[in-house]
């Protein structure tokens, strides 16, 4: 046994030196890491619950491997151990066994179907700082909405009215319906072309918009459709 231990419960062990590591009914709530050279270890009958993530990764030397008595709690975090025994079969000298809870006990790991793992979130390589970055530009993303929604509300459109356009007629600004451009453009049976080029004149002479109405168009457009224009 390597380490130091207080009562029954080995506190902080540190596993270097020697490729064979034995620390076998000694009282270990959680596995320290091990050297890379280990090719022995020996940790049954201890208190381990569950195997921290990537802990046997580094160990490519290891040819047996003894971790049974242990009262492991099979829920998402026993994921890993029951992958890492999947792959090496071979140098488990006897595959340990669920100890809780009740509806797996004395089942063992390897045998735990992936059905009993659907419920858990599958574990990403960035972890937590994937999460935070996604939620980071949601954020960012909903605050330019919102400002752009608020800077299109207080937008103002500027009309340019100069002296050019003070000659619009009337008639202009509206469209004529197809009666209105027969009797411009066409003659009436029975009627001289005189009479009809009189009454085309009459149209044309019709009095200019009232620029006074101006201010009036203006401020309905602004109330109603709070739409600002600003008269040049």
């Amino acid at each position: 046994m390597i380490g130091s231990t207080s009562g029954n419960v080995l506190v902080g062990p540190t596993l270097r030196g020697c490729p064979l590591v034995n620390c076998s009914s000694s009282g270990l709530v959680e596995l320290p890491p091990l050297a890379s050279h280990t090719t022995e270890l020996h940790v049954q009958d201890n208190r381990l619950t569950s195997v921290s993530p990537g802990l046997f990764d580094g160990l490519v030397g290891l040819k047996k491997v003894s971790l049974s008595g242990n009262p492991f709690h099979c829920d998402c975090r026993i994921q890993y151990l029951r992958s890492w025994l999947l792959r090496n079969r071979a140098v488990v000298s006897e595959q340990p066994t669920c100890a809780s809870p009740s509806s797996v006990a004395q089942k063992a790991i390897a045998d735990l179907t992936d059905e009993y793992f659907s419920s858990c979130g599958r574990p990403s390589c960035t972890g937590g700082t994937y999460s935070t970055a996604m939620g980071a530009m949601l954020c960012c993303i909903i605050a330019l909405l919102l400002w752009s929604l608020r800077l299109a509300k207080s937008s103002t459109f500027t009309l340019c009215i100069g002296d050019r356009h003070v000659g619009l007629e009337a008639d202009s600004l509206r469209s004529l319906k197809p009666k209105h451009r027969r009797r411009l453009h066409t003659t009436l049976p029975g009627v001289s072309a005189d009479l009809t080029s009189f009454t085309c004149t009459q149209e044309l002479e019709r009095p200019l918009i009232s620029m006074e109405l101006l201010p009036q168009v203006l401020d309905t457009l602004h109330k109603k459709h709070k739409i600002k224009i600003k008269a040049t």
